[in-house]
């Protein structure tokens, strides 16, 4: 009897444990993985490669593909399976969390050797098609991604320079050839301020690889706040004051100079004018003439002439004869 009502509570155990304990469903915003004695299922065919990652990555970060169990259910996992569930739904963090201490801002160091504090958020979420990697490759990926994300952050804002240049003048428009580049130097907090979307453009497209890395899509990285220690606000305050007062002289001069020249061009067009206005009845009467001597001979046009003297004579006081 003991060896049957063993059998039988084994047997009721196994029922309990498989039929109840066995199963599981997966939520709208969940994936989920099986792996049997450790080991998860496989999809058919080859490792997944990123092809974002480069050559010398594709070698290093090769996955297997996992079978993913989609929403739904209820699935049947035997005693010996686990079931790993991930959601898979966007998510947000700030670029300041870091699980091993606290911190209320990135600190970074620009191009001008001025350290600068750095806050913004992520939006990310699980890849689904490279599970292996976030549940199995490392022990915190987030964090991994995290700290990959600050370094290549910190990185770019160590080299970043204004692609419009920053320049207020153009190459040897000041004396002496002085380039305008001097102008902006030492000022990199406010190129980066001004380029926040490229540099979000620019973060988002490097961590495009942590999808075969890790296992985590970035959807956005959104850099919000780029600011200066407290001590050195005031010196940048007065850096900028400069930067405006020089711009605004030197768009005021270049008006004015603009409107001298628009003077001159008008000056000139009108002594012009007036030129021609004066020459043009001296070419009309050497037109007349000429056509006088073509059709009526030296004759006529002396006759023309002497004619013509006729009303001079009027008008003078006296007359001189040449006897030649």
């Amino acid at each position: 009897m003991s060896f049957v009502a063993f059998v039988l509570g084994l047997m009721l155990y196994i029922f309990i444990k498989v039929g109840f304990g066995g199963l599981f469903t997966v939520r709208p915003n969940e994936r989920a993985v099986k792996t049997s004695f450790g080991r998860a299922e496989r999809r058919p065919g080859g490792p997944v490669v990123d092809p974002h990652l480069s050559e010398d990555e594709k070698s290093r970060y090769q996955y297997p593909s996992l079978q993913v169990i989609p929403p739904g259910g209820p699935y049947l996992k035997m005693p010996w399976q686990k079931v790993h569930k991930v959601s898979v739904a966007t998510q947000a963090v700030d670029i300041t969390w870091d699980p091993t201490k606290s911190q209320g801002t990135i600190e970074s160091v620009t191009k001008d050797n001025l350290t600068t504090g750095v806050n913004g958020q992520l939006r990310y979420r699980v890849s689904e098609n490279n599970l292996y990697p976030y549940l199995f490759g490392v022990r915190s990926p987030l964090e991994h991604v995290m700290g990959y994300f600050v370094s290549v952050l910190r990185e770019r804002i160590a080299n970043f320079v204004d692609p419009k240049g920053a320049s207020l003048v153009a190459e040897g428009d000041l004396e002496g050839g002085k380039s305008s580049v001097e102008l902006s130097e030492g000022v990199s907090i406010n190129d980066l301020r001004k380029n926040l979307p490229l540099l979000n453009e620019y973060m988002e497209q490097q961590c495009l690889s942590t999808a075969g890395r890790y296992g985590i899509e970035l959807d956005a990285a959104l850099i919000t706040e780029i600011d200066p220690p407290p001590e050195v606000d005031h010196a940048l305050s007065a850096i900028n004051s400069t930067r405006n007062q020089v711009a605004a002289d030197i768009s005021t001069a270049r008006a004015d100079a603009e409107q001298q020249i628009t003077m001159s061009e008008r000056a000139v067009e009108i002594a012009r004018n007036n030129a021609e206005a004066e020459v043009a009845p001296l070419r009309e009467l050497a037109t007349i003439l000429g056509k006088i001597k073509t059709e009526g001979g030296s004759g006529a046009l002396r006759t023309y002439l002497r004619n013509m003297r006729v009303p001079l004579f009027k008008r003078a006081d006296r007359i001189v004869l040449n006897a030649d």
